[in-house]
């Protein structure tokens, strides 16, 4: 049989057949499995760091140094930004859409199949779990082991941070990146298919990329990446608050009463949510020097929280994926 779907995602089955409906239903959890099994793809095979590596060329003729941000006009830095995010993130959802189409067309075991394989590189659960398990094992050798597998993971200064600081940084970007490596991209998939996937994940990598507020290795980011950062913060509004709800139910909703309270705490609208329960749930701070603490009053994060926060996000990944498969088989039935 082949799979005849009208234009939208969620379109209905032209000869439905229930055996196709589910294998397409669980994409998600395939994707997931996939991840675990095999990982990471190759550099040059992955459609991620292809994005990466333009947004690298773009940035370096969109972001004026210091010497032409005082010469051109803001307006018009902003909109040259704005404009080449615009027409590249228009051509990642047009070329996923062209591929999940042709997708589309094969027997439904196939179609299953080659989604869940494409679907893989922008979800990124196995290697996020893994990095945080090798900060705490570095950090049981030494401060400046634990210190040097923690830039791996962040980007900011580690170098006067002690253990506890390593820790707790780790653990945020576990947290974080919950929500934008798994959880966010499993949301946008199951509302706009492959497309959708695709296209988060170009926002968060130039968010990521082009996202700052002020200079960054001499260029001012400053309007440069106000239209990426911003459209980041829309695309991921949503998923950030479902992985925080996860994140409570599987953490034991331990103090999640004041999750919003502690969330705002961050300077980003997305952020401090997953951050926040994560914190709540283990009953620990966690912390930015300079910037913000979450859940303030409590103790510094041990090496058992490290261990309970990767099995919280396993159960969450776990879950997400779950819950994907169950509204894509109501929405393909």
């Amino acid at each position: 049989m082949m799979l005849e779907l009208s234009w939208a995602w969620w379109g209905v089955l032209a000869e439905p057949d229930r055996a196709g409906v589910v294998l397409l239903a669980c994409v998600p959890a395939l994707a997931i499995a996939i991840d675990r099994l095999l990982g990471e793809p190759p550099v040059r095979w992955h459609p991620v760091v292809w994005m990466g590596r333009w947004l690298a060329w773009a940035g370096e003729r969109l972001a004026p140094n210091a010497e032409e941000s005082a010469l051109l006009p803001q307006w018009r830095i902003f909109w040259m930004a704005a404009f080449s995010w615009c027409g590249a993130a228009a051509f990642v959802f047009s070329v996923s859409w062209l591929i999940q189409s042709w997708v589309m067309t094969q027997p439904f075991w196939l179609a299953a199949l080659a989604l869940s394989l494409l679907l893989k590189p922008l979800l990124s659960w196995a290697m996020l779990h893994d990095e945080v398990l090798s900060v705490e094992r570095e950090l049981a050798q030494s401060l400046k082991a634990g210190q040097t597998q923690l830039k791996r993971l962040v980007s900011r200064d580690v170098e006067a941070l002690s253990a506890e600081g390593v820790r707790e940084s780790a653990i945020e970007s576990l947290a974080e990146n919950l929500n934008d490596s798994v959880v966010a991209p499993l949301f946008w998939f199951v509302l706009l298919g492959l497309p959708g996937a695709a296209l988060f994940r170009f926002a968060n990598t130039a968010d990521a990329m082009w996202g700052y507020p002020g200079a960054r290795n001499g260029r001012d980011w400053q309007w440069a990446g106000k239209w990426a950062a911003r459209a980041d913060d829309v695309l991921g509004w949503v998923p950030a608050r479902i992985t925080a709800l996860l994140i409570c139910v599987w953490g034991g909703l331990r103090g999640c009463n004041r999750l919003p309270m502690e969330a705002c705490r961050t300077p980003s609208p997305n952020g401090g949510w997953p951050m926040a329960a994560m914190a709540l749930v283990l009953g620990i701070r966690l912390s930015k020097p300079g910037v913000y603490a979450l859940n303030e009053s409590a103790r510094l994060p041990g090496p058992a929280d490290t261990l309970r926060a990767c099995a919280i996000g396993s159960r969450t990944v776990l879950v997400a994926a779950l819950l994907s498969c169950g509204v894509l088989l109501v929405v393909l039935t």
